[in-house]
């Protein structure tokens, strides 16, 4: 029998969804790239659930204990007497969010030598210390693409919030004001700015996809370059480096997975090369961005505008400087785990299971570190220092 320890989020507190807002999901089959979504043998769940919190379990429950596997659900993760932390070190499978990662630092996988398999529920697995599970030989895997799409739609929608200065305007409403000229004094048009990414793998390009009707300038960063079709299709500008990108854009959104390159990229000297004005979104990871610089950059007005839904630490506390920054759009890390991408990271994360019980190979796309080294999308996405 394996101990499964699961961390998700809480429910929300007017308790656990007795209806919701719509009656099911569209139907889809394969992403984009032509990748199949998540085919488990079967699931325990209605798609368009609340998954991702306590009571929705990822829909495992009734399938693990159907094989005799005991299966912990927690949203107390955090400090030494947590309860994520009384049962590590019994636990052989750890599952958990990037929305409220519990964080397997090396410290932690050394107090669990039981454990064999850490999932990631979605997309994104520095949560986990890959150089302590590559040593430890602990399989890291996640659910890739499930919520690529979902993310880059949290991204359109964050760009053209900051740049028509939508929140502000609600906001009047809210307080039962009609002042036009508050609301507009920071509202402009997206029609014919320069828009990059930074990193152009699947949400990145994404992204750009859904950018290109809104006759934007279209530019990116990545260190593998898209197909010619790709960028003669888009019309899209390659650059070389970030550092040579981003004077040129008056709006910069980071998709890149965080990396010992990434971390801390954007700095005072790099957000100093901006255009005065420009817009940053991050939905990426909160320490590809200096917390503090960011504040400084707002308040002294080189950048307009700064959105995203990724903190460091997850969640965030109360006195975050981003929760009272200037002309800021953060929400909570929400942009992947819609109700309609739970439905997607919960059944990827059932047929991870069902492979790691049957002993069938995992799909070489889910997988981030296997037979310790880095394996299947985390060789491509990830930098690894350990040596095994």
């Amino acid at each position: 029998m394996a101990k499964i320890l699961c961390v998700l989020y809480d429910d929300p507190v007017t308790g656990y969804p007795k209806t919701y807002a719509r009656d099911g999901l569209p139907q889809l089959e394969r992403y984009p790239d032509g990748q199949t979504l998540p085919t488990p043998s079967a699931i325990d769940f209605t798609p368009g659930e609340l998954l991702g919190s306590v009571s929705g379990e990822l829909g495992l429950r009734t399938y693990l204990e159907g094989l005799g596997h005991e299966l912990i659900v927690t949203s107390d993760k955090d400090g030494d007497d947590s309860v994520f932390d009384q049962h590590l070190p019994d636990a052989e499978i750890v599952i958990s969010q990037p929305f409220f990662p519990a964080y397997l630092t090396a410290e932690r996988i050394a107090k669990a030598p039981n454990l064999k398999l850490a999932v990631t529920a979605g997309i994104g697995s520095d949560h986990v210390d890959l150089d302590a599970a590559i040593d430890a030989g602990v399989t890291v895997a996640e659910v890739t693409f499930c919520n690529s799409i979902s993310v880059a739609e949290h991204v359109v929608m964050m760009i053209l919030s900051q740049v028509r200065n939508y929140l502000p305007s609600h906001q009047q409403v809210l307080d039962g004001g009609w002042n036009i000229a508050d609301c507009v004094e920071r509202s402009y048009d997206l029609e014919g700015m320069q828009v990059g990414t930074v990193a152009a793998g699947r949400i990145g390009l994404a992204v750009m996809r859904r950018l290109a009707p809104f006759d934007v300038g279209l530019h990116y960063y990545d260190k593998y370059r898209l197909p010619s079709e790709v960028e003669a299709e888009l019309n899209l500008t390659h650059h070389e480096s970030v550092q040579e990108m981003l004077p040129h854009l008056d709006v910069v959104t980071i998709n890149a997975p965080l990396h010992p390159e990434t971390r801390g990229l954007f700095d005072d000297e790099l957000l100093s090369t901006m255009k005065r004005g420009a817009y940053l979104i991050n939905t990426a990871r909160a320490l590809i961005v200096d917390r503090d610089a960011v504040v400084r950059a707002l308040e002294s007005g080189q950048l307009a505008g700064y959105a995203g839904d990724v903190w460091y630490p997850q969640p965030a506390p109360k006195d975050h400087p981003w929760r009272t920054m200037p002309y800021h759009g953060m929400t909570p890390h929400i942009s992947g785990s819609s109700l309609s991408a739970q439905t997607r990271y919960a059944a990827g994360t059932r047929e991870i299971l069902e492979s790691y019980f049957e002993g069938s190979p995992i799909r070489d796309e889910y997988l981030i570190v296997d037979g310790g080294e880095l394996a299947g999308t985390g060789a491509r996405s990830y930098t690894a220092t350990a040596k095994s």
